[in-house]
């Protein structure tokens, strides 16, 4: 995948790209996970998935 989309929860009979078996060379989302509730924490209701993504993209960088 090379979007955010992948960061979708599954939702009722729809298997996300997060969830599905065809994505098993993603991995670590708990570290995504927090740096997108931080986010949210600072900044409620305006945080997108690709918002997620580059920082999330920075942090492994940087760190």
């Amino acid at each position: 995948s090379c979007d955010a989309s992948l960061l979708l929860e599954t939702s009722g009979s729809i298997v996300s790209e997060k969830t599905s078996s065809r994505s098993f060379g993603m991995r670590n989302f708990k570290y995504v996970d927090v740096i997108k509730q931080a986010v949210e924490s600072a900044c409620p209701g305006v945080v997108s998935c690709a918002d997620v993504i580059a920082l999330s993209a920075r942090d492994g960088i940087v760190k």
